[in-house]
């Protein structure tokens, strides 16, 4: 009577560990699905990016974190070299995100103020696209009263340029302080990312808030205990949910 209780014992285990391997099994495929939906979304739809320098002032501040759309301009289909087809074409005054020509690791973002076949002129700072007056954006930002002259510099009078075919000319709201198309060139529409649509958090520099070092480990605790007291400071609340244009 003894023997059969031990094996009936052993039997009703087997059940309960194949429903734990059958769970265990369904929580990774729901896991690993997870994961390919979000690489897919990243990818193909929406990315983040944040912003780390000033050639986009005043639209665009050091330390603001954006959300792109990478699908409304055809985006790349993860592990494939195929793109979808895109809804449209950048077009003047967009706000693009994209790879920099001279070094494709490294995005950039600026605006797109001409596409191919267009003419661009700078004349005493002021833009011209086929010979019309290119509207400044709202948040334009000029430094320099002082209009530089080529061939010392084209910052504020260049051209006449027509933009190739397949490319698009970029400049930088901050136009006196801005690496863009007037240096490197117009940029390749392959090199395209996808267009800034909204401003989903803005954290604020602060030179005071302590420095994360490898050499002291504590440092970390300190910055992030100053960075906890300071949260409500830091945060540019106006700029969050801002939908950029």
């Amino acid at each position: 009577m003894l023997a059969v209780l031990t094996k009936s014992k052993q039997q009703d285990k087997k059940p309960e560990k194949k429903k734990a391997v059958s769970i265990a099994r369904e929580y990774l495929e729901s896991l690993v699905i997870a994961l390919i939906f979000a690489l897919v979304v990243k990818c193909s739809v929406v990315e983040a990016y944040k912003i780390p320098s000033g050639s986009m002032e005043d639209t665009l501040l050091v330390g603001d974190f954006l959300l792109a759309n990478k699908f409304i301009y055809g985006s790349k289909i993860p592990l494939l070299p195929v793109h979808l087809p895109a809804i449209r074409e950048p077009k003047p005054g967009d706000i693009v995100i994209f790879k920099y020509p001279r070094d494709p690791s490294v995005n950039y973002i600026k605006r797109c103020v001409a596409t191919a076949g267009q003419t661009v002129e700078i004349r005493d700072k002021v833009l011209y696209v086929d010979g019309k007056r290119f509207p400044d954006p709202a948040l334009v930002k000029y430094t320099d009263n002082n209009p530089n002259s080529p061939p010392r510099d084209v910052r504020d009078n260049f051209g006449p340029y027509k933009v190739p075919a397949g490319h698009l000319f970029m400049m930088g709201d901050n136009r006196d302080n801005s690496a863009d198309s007037r240096y490197w060139g117009p940029l390749p529409r392959e090199l395209v990312l996808g267009k800034a649509m909204i401003i989903h958090w803005s954290w604020a520099d602060d030179p005071k808030a302590p420095m994360v070092s490898t050499r002291h480990p504590l440092s970390i605790f300190e910055n992030v205990g100053y960075n906890i007291i300071h949260f409500p400071s830091r945060v540019r609340w106006n700029r969050l949910f801002t939908v950029l244009k």
